[in-house]
């Protein structure tokens, strides 16, 4: 049998097309390849936008605002010396972009005024920290991106 050139450009297009197509559909069924980038109840957090900018706000207007570093024990969290330690109530948020499953929630509990995340909970890489706090009923916010 004898191809000609316009055979084989047929051929090589529906090999071509073939190929991508394999590619599209293994790449979009395999749990591998599954990262999500936003968080489940995506809709829900956008309309408390308007309150994290409040509570921002509120953050900016301390005397000091919270300070993290990284120790070779974590991250430790500093809060404003000038605050009562036993008025300070809230959330810290680690949230992992490339992997939710690593997201850590931890309540904040305080003895003085720093809070320590234990290296061995976290991963090299990026994270999003976010504090959402009250002390003395008013609401505070602090995040960061972070490269730990």
């Amino acid at each position: 049998m004898k191809i000609n050139w316009g055979t084989a450009i047929v051929i090589a297009f529906v090999g071509f097309i073939g190929f991508i197509m394999y590619f599209v559909i293994s790449m979009a069924t395999d749990d591998k390849y599954d990262h999500d980038l936003v968080v489940e109840d995506y809709y829900k957090q956008e309309l408390k936008f308007q309150k994290d900018i409040d509570k921002e706000t509120n953050s900016k207007s301390l005397n000091a605002n919270i300070s993290w570093k990284r120790t070779k024990d974590g991250i430790v969290i500093e809060f404003p010396k000038d605050l009562d330690i036993k008025a300070i109530e809230g959330k810290v948020f680690l949230y992992r972009p490339s992997n939710k499953h690593l997201d850590l929630e931890i309540p904040i509990s305080l003895s003085n005024h720093n809070l320590l995340i234990p290296d061995k909970r976290l991963l090299d890489g990026r994270w999003n920290i976010k504090i959402d706090w009250i002390y003395k009923g008013n609401s505070y916010l602090y995040k960061k991106e972070i490269m730990y």
